[in-house]
């Protein structure tokens, strides 16, 4: 592994550390102080190895996490600069962030983000420069009832969301800043997941169905068959059929029939629980992705009936047609949902409305929410991915490899999806994008931290896979839920080959990690097929990156460097860029990039592959072998 740190010129002053090596602070702190500065801001990068960041290892002599207030004073001075809410130093552009005691709360200008992923919702508020100021994340419950089923409760999302703000907000408070600061927020949340509730009660009426979630598989093949014998009307009097219909679904939507979508997963609720059947019937349903529930909930619920979904949501539940933007009729007909559920489509940077002041303990009271996007586009937003040919991939529970293909809608013939990345206003042309999703990546960690209790924290998995230097030959398909792009098998089993007496801990460890890796592959070889792109250069982000030994690994198996932001928060920053932009703060405009560019210029690193191309090749021969084993375990059928 070859690490090549980049600068931005945002540095402080060259420190050293006896025994240690002479570095540079580039714009990120271990320092913090209880009370004072935000807990779990500190930066994860390698500059934590070292005694002097990291605040779990003190210098001798003084206190563990500097938690005097004397000792804060010596280390600001020692830096030039006063406290810092953001875990941040150096850099004039970094004057706005700052607190002094002696004024009392002081107002600023600042974004906020309302991030609700799979496992966890946090709030996030930045600076015009993409410094975090305050921030709070709490995880959720989540509910496996069967095998391959998972659910959320929408209520629970929404709970856990208004207290994330609600500490996020205090939190801000403390360090010195008027709540006012946030002078708008967006929301960016999980795609597909879908939810049910009623207009007239704004309860939900079930469980919410979450992306990853199989249980459809047979409801897939009932409309697979409906397409072969029956087909679609695109329009009156004409039906396409078999395979036509096949590509008329895809020319419609860009997407498959899958699992995936949430129209499948609503149909589901349809067939299946009878609370939403009825509701469907007496026209009190209404449907939504996560970003309709919480925007409707953050403005006052059934007070307002607020009842939108952003295109770039829209456009994954497979109704969407991406051309007019619109719901397509032919398929509300095609699964035969009522016009009358569906949320109105909207952009995504706009003034949707504003917050009650009955939600999130009154914090954001009339703060408008502006920006509204999926969690992968927002990621490829917070990377500044938005011209043609730039690439970003998202390392989450799942994985997402978004590449911009400008004002054109690329069909794939390689197994990828064609998507709506953003659209930046009400009267502004979308711009599209093909994406690779693989469903787990981050979850296979989970698994096995919780389920085989391999390693006690996510980050372990780096430390157990180290013990050994290859997986002694195990592969391991990590098909969960069936296996997403580029395969499209629904039906593929989870599958851990190549085991032996030899096999220890530490190869299914380091297995898991190259799963990841070979699967990223498996989308670029696609992409590279259908853009004639031969990619050289992949910037990443999400949890998952935050592992050297993970982000070498896919560097090794892909044969291409990887790129990794010092701050790796792209999927809340997109959103929190498109909702500045709603409202012309700081200047900020999706369309013109330029506007952006004082935006996230903190360093990054690179990992380069060092492995040969033959152990590259032989390596990817077996990964693919140990996938047309996977493939079709589970048989479904038609219901």
């Amino acid at each position: 592994m070859s690490l090549h740190r980049v600068g931005s010129g945002v540095v402080s002053r060259r420190l050293t550390y006896p025994g240690g090596p002479k570095f540079r602070i580039i714009g990120t702190s271990r320092f913090r102080m209880k009370s004072y500065v935000t807990p779990n801001l500190a930066s994860s990068g390698p500059l934590s190895s070292y005694p002097f960041f990291n605040t779990s290892h003190p210098i001798p002599g003084q206190k563990s996490g500097f938690e005097t207030m004397s000792t804060f004073h010596r280390i600001s001075r020692f830096f030039g600069s006063p406290f810092s809410t953001a875990s941040t130093l150096s850099s004039p552009k970094h004057s706005e962030t700052t607190l002094n005691l002696n004024q009392g709360q002081r107002k600023g200008k600042f974004v906020g983000s309302l991030d609700c992923g799979t496992t966890s919702v946090r709030f996030i508020i930045f600076d015009q420069y993409a410094n975090i100021v305050a921030q709070n994340q709490l995880e959720f419950p989540q509910y496996y009832p069967n095998p391959g089923w998972h659910e959320h409760d929408p209520e629970e999302i929404q709970q856990y969301a208004e207290l994330c703000i609600q500490n996020a907000m205090k939190e801000l408070e403390t360090a010195g800043w008027a709540k006012e600061s946030v002078k708008v927020i967006g929301i960016t949340n999980q795609r597909e997941t879908t939810i049910a509730w009623s207009r007239n009660t704004g309860k939900p009426l079930c469980k919410a169905i979450v992306w990853t979630d199989s249980r459809s598989k047979n409801t897939v093949i009932h409309y697979e068959k409906k397409l072969e014998e029956i087909g679609v009307e695109v329009k009156p009097g004409v039906w396409r059929k078999g395979k036509d219909g096949v590509a008329a679904l895809r020319e419609i939507t860009g997407l498959p029939l899958s699992t995936y979508f949430s129209a499948i997963k609503l149909r589901w609720m349809l067939d299946h629980i009878p609370d939403v059947a009825a509701a469907h019937e007496s026209d009190d349903l209404l449907f939504g992705t996560v970003e309709s529930w919480v925007l409707y909930n953050l403005v006052g619920g059934t007070s307002s009936s607020l009842h939108v979904c952003e295109v770039t949501n829209a456009s994954r539940t497979l109704l969407l047609n991406t051309t007019t933007l619109q719901f397509e009729p032919c398929l509300l007909s095609f699964f035969g949902f009522r016009s009358s559920i569906l949320p109105r489509i909207v952009s995504s940077s706009e003034v949707y409305g504003h917050v009650s002041p009955d939600v999130a303990g009154g914090y954001l009271a009339g703060v408008p929410i502006g920006g509204l996007v999926g969690d992968q586009q927002a990621a490829l937003v917070g990377n500044k991915c938005l011209k043609e040919g730039e690439a970003k991939c998202t390392y989450g529970t799942g994985a997402f490899l978004l590449f911009c293909t400008g004002d054109e809608i690329v069909k794939s013939e390689h197994g990828l999806l064609s998507t709506i990345a953003y659209q930046a206003g009400p009267h502004a042309k979308p711009v599209y994008a093909l994406e690779g999703s693989i469903s787990v990546a981050g979850s296979a960690i989970k698994w096995l931290r919780d389920t085989m209790g391999f390693i006690e924290d996510a980050a372990g998995v780096n430390t157990l896979a180290a013990k050994e230097t290859d997986t002694g030959g195990v592969y391991f398909v990590t098909a969960f839920s069936g296996l997403l792009a580029p395969y499209w098998d629904p039906g593929a089993g989870g599958l851990l080959i190549g085991v032996s007496q030899y096999t220890n801990p530490a190869h299914i460890a380091r297995a898991t990690l190259e799963a990841n890796a070979f699967q990223t592959r498996a989308i670029i070889e696609s992409m590279k097929l259908d853009s004639g792109n031969d990619l050289q250069l992949l910037k990443v982000d999400g949890g998952m990156t935050n592992g050297d030994l993970a982000m070498s690994i896919l560097a090794d198996i892909g044969g291409f460097t990887v790129v990794r932001p010092e701050m790796r928060e792209s999927t809340a920053l997109g959103s929190a860029l498109l909702a500045g932009a709603a409202i012309k703060l700081f200047g900020w405009n999706i369309a013109d990039p330029e506007t952006l560019r004082e935006v996230n210029t903190k360093g990054t690193t690179e990992f380069r592959p060092h492995i040969e191309d033959k152990i590259r090749r032989r390596k990817w021969e077996g990964w693919q072998r140990a996938v047309e084993r996977s493939k079709g375990w589970e048989e479904g059928v038609d219901e």
